[in-house]
């Protein structure tokens, strides 16, 4: 067949360990056979990151301003012992971190739903996504010890330097004890809230926003009060679909998703997002089996795998055993970035091949052929599993492709 052109680049950032082995497989098998891939590339591996003083993540997340459509490899945030293992010059931020900034996006995740893969909660037969807000709260805070006798207090100034507000927030009479204090930005909030509603009008889902305002009235009230005005701008579009738009609490919204058989959008605060994400994925079955995709305000994708560079798998490829890594997530990455790349383009051709390169994938499990992680979660009347190693379940796909 005349392989399927492109006209407009994706950004494309490769990673590390065995993820990055995975991306070229993946490319060789499924992809470029069928399509004259046209890519703008970006080594975010960790050694060209350190060569490159990280300004390489900076410029992989401006072409992605650019161009529209990123697909992400993951990639390495290194420790201490990454420094030693690979002789850093510099203990280099969270790629994820700084694209986020640079985009000011929203991270929505979604499980890939497939038969024979249960869920740990049995009503779940269609995809929980979750949006986290990734800007502030906890995770931009400030926290000290107070000692026995210390008064805290909140105190604001003016852009002059004027005390304008002065609120005590505990008296330590007779006990140490600790402080903290958070902060967000109305316009973080508001974004938030446009990415939100925009992703659940794409991908035709009701959507469910959800904090704690009878407790923190102010902080979690501002952010009731924003997605609410956001709301307003969508309402007509969302009434025209048959969606609905949902705020309640967090906890109600927990009680909610649980007896819910999924199929919905849920909204969160950084803190709430970033442990109700892992609950979800958990309860789906596998992380090799979540999509994530950043989404700007403006209206630019950036598609990756929800899960790590899977290092285990990777030490041992590199003594030469053979490994069972589920390389999912990385597919339906490209295929999500691919199919974006499409509809932005008007590429019908391209839209349909991930489409069927999705459907290759889900049918090659849903017929007993995967990877080791999946073995064990599977349950399908008349179907035995069979563990694929990593390179034999590309081919199985392939086959099916």
């Amino acid at each position: 067949m005349a392989k399927i052109q492109m006209t407009t680049p994706i950004v494309e950032m490769d990673g590390d360990e065995m993820t990055r082995i995975l991306w070229k497989k993946i490319k060789e098998i499924l992809i470029l056979p069928y399509v004259d891939l046209n890519t703008e590339y970006y080594d975010l591996g960790l050694v060209h990151r350190d060569e490159t003083a990280d300004t390489v993540t900076v410029e992989s997340a401006l072409a992605t301003k650019k161009y529209g459509v990123a697909v992400k490899c993951a990639t390495i945030t290194p420790n201490v012992q990454r420094m030693s293992e690979y002789n850093l010059h510099e203990m280099w931020k969270s790629p994820n971190g700084t694209i986020r900034r640079i985009l000011d996006g929203t991270v929505f995740r979604a499980p890939i739903v497939c038969k024979g893969i249960r869920s740990y909660v049995p009503t779940w037969t269609k995809p929980i996504v979750l949006a986290r807000h990734a800007y502030g709260d906890v995770y931009a805070a400030v926290d000290h010890i107070a000692e026995p006798g210390n008064k805290v207090f909140l105190v604001t100034e003016d852009k002059e330097g004027r005390e304008v507000a002065r609120q005590l927030v505990h008296d330590f009479n007779g006990t140490s004890g600790v402080v903290q204090g958070m902060h967000n930005c109305d316009e973080s909030i508001r974004s938030f809230a446009h990415s939100c509603f925009r992703y659940a009008l794409e991908q035709n889902l009701p959507m469910m926003f959800a904090t704690k305002d009878t407790i923190s009235k102010v902080y979690d009230g501002q952010f009731k009060k924003i997605f609410n005005e956001v709301y307003e701008e969508y309402k007509e579009q969302f009434e025209a679909k048959g969606l609905w738009y949902l705020y309640t609490l967090i906890d109600d919204a927990v009680a909610r998703i649980v007896r819910s058989e999924g199929g919905i959008l849920w909204a969160c605060k950084n803190y709430d997002g970033d442990v109700m994400s892992d609950m979800v994925a958990t309860a789906y079955g596998s992380l090799g089996m979540m999509t994530s995709v950043l989404v700007s305000p403006d209206g630019k994708y950036e598609y990756e795998a929800a899960h790590g560079t899977v290092t285990r798998h990777y030490y041992k490829y590199l003594k030469g055993e053979e490994t069972s890594t589920n390389s999912v997530a990385t597919i339906f990455a490209w295929t999500g970035a691919l199919h974006k790349r499409g509809e932005m383009d008007g590429n019908e051709e391209l839209m349909a091949f991930a489409k069927k390169l999705e459907q290759a994938t889900i049918a090659t499990i849903e017929e007993g052929e995967m990877t080791g992680d999946l073995v064990p979660l599977f349950h399908r009347e008349g179907i035995t599993p069979r563990k694929l190693n990593s390179e034999e379940f590309l081919y199985a796909i392939a086959k099916r492709l």
